[in-house]
């Protein structure tokens, strides 16, 4: 699985410019899904027919887009500002790599800093492409910049840039190879634009209307020095989402995630964010509504290029999400 892993998390795709990793992932599913289709946001869905008479439409989605940077404008002697594409951590990006769509690499930087105690802000960060003008400068305003940064195993510990959320990619991409029969008529969405706003879940939802939404998702993981106060470490297990910032999971779902869990004897944690969402959020509001709840993976370092996940937990998640879609769902 590490090989998938890494061919994924080391491909380019900032929100809105997901058309390479759809390359990646549409010959990895061909095969096990009974239909493929795109959407006009660019949303890749794979559906697996369901075999019975009292199944639901389930929609599980992982997005394929990763946090990025935009040209803004290009300085009289070729360098480029930029905005950010999703949440971007400026104390992140000095001396950092990054790629553009044609595979070019640019340096950022930032403009003197006085007090190094101290981080600028994104607008006194630039990119160095190794140009000397405006005139010379190889790309131009509008272009979409995404990180660069080698997958990294370490036993089990697994680092790269955007494991958020090309890891949920992973689980959604081995578990409908691993669902072999399901009652439900289930729908894997691989999204766009979810760094932005939920917005790709947002269109396929309210097209597919479904009666239940699985969102797979990162969360933050709080066994690392002084983190963000929350009940999840790396290598105890899934984490099945409670509540984030943009969503109450329905209570049915997280006792039947639990439930399916116990029966399966797989590790799982309960997670309360405080501070982000996922495409659950939308999928919850779409149309009528739906029961929608979220299989996170824990990771250290969210938003940085150095994102970790446990590969235990990875694989738990799979195992998780094929119980619950291998047999019936009461809520």
């Amino acid at each position: 699985m590490n090989d998938l892993i890494k061919k994924l998390v080391e491909a380019y795709g900032p929100s809105g410019f997901e058309d390479q990793m759809r390359a990646l992932i549409r010959p990895e599913i061909e095969k096990y899904a009974d239909e493929i289709s795109v959407d006009a946001m660019g949303n890749l869905i794979a559906r697996k027919q369901g075999k019975g008479k009292n199944g639901l439409k389930v929609m599980v989605a992982a997005h394929m887009d990763e946090i990025g940077l935009m040209i803004s404008h290009i300085t009289e002697d070729g360098f480029c500002r930029f905005t950010n594409i999703g949440g971007i951590y400026p104390h992140t990006l000095l001396g950092s790599r990054v790629q553009f769509a044609d595979g070019r690499i640019g340096i950022i930087y930032s403009d003197r800093i006085t007090d190094r105690s101290k981080v600028h802000n994104l607008e006194k960060h630039y990119i160095d492409v190794g140009a000397s003008s405006r005139e010379d400068c190889p790309v131009q305003v509008g272009d979409a910049v995404g990180f660069v940064r080698p997958f990294l195993a370490q036993g089990k510990r697994l680092s790269a840039k955007s494991m958020d959320d090309r890891i949920g990619c992973v689980v959604a991409i081995e578990a409908l190879k691993r669902l072999k029969k399901t009652p439900h008529d289930v729908y894997f969405v691989f999204s766009v634009q979810e760094e932005v706003g939920t917005r790709g879940a947002q269109a396929a939802a309210n097209m597919l209307d479904p009666d239940v939404g699985i969102a797979l998702d990162v969360t933050l993981a709080g066994d690392t020095p002084e983190p963000t106060p929350i009940a999840i470490e790396l290598g105890k297990g899934t984490a099945i989402k409670v509540k984030d910032s943009g969503m109450i999971a329905h209570a049915g779902l997280v006792r039947l995630m639990k439930q399916r869990a116990e029966e399966a004897k797989i590790p799982y944690q309960l997670e309360v964010l405080t501070g982000g969402s996922t495409d659950a959020r939308s999928i919850q509001i779409a149309n009528g509504g739906a029961a929608a709840g979220c299989i996170s993976i824990p990771c250290r370092y969210v938003h940085s290029q150095s994102e970790t996940v446990d590969a235990d937990d990875v694989e738990n998640s799979i195992k998780l999400l094929v119980e619950i879609l291998s047999k019936p769902i009461n809520l």
